[in-house]
């Protein structure tokens, strides 16, 4: 007597997509890590720095006397 098949095979997979998914993996994680070290991005700076400057700038304009 034959010995009993499983009734379902392994699921194949492409060796050279899954090295390449763990490696795009590994990528993110150390992506995050670097954004979570080095902080905000430029842009983000530059655009923070340039609201606060014109807010700044808007208040003085309200004041009554300027500053000497």
């Amino acid at each position: 007597m034959p010995a009993p098949r499983p009734e379902r095979m392994a699921e194949l997979i492409n060796l050279r997509r899954a090295r390449k998914a763990k490696a795009r993996a590994q990528k993110d994680v150390e992506a995050e890590a670097n954004r979570v070290a080095h902080g905000v991005a430029k842009p983000v700076r530059k655009l923070a720095k340039a609201k606060a400057e014109k807010a700044a700038r808007e208040l003085a304009a309200h004041n009554l006397e300027p500053d000497k």
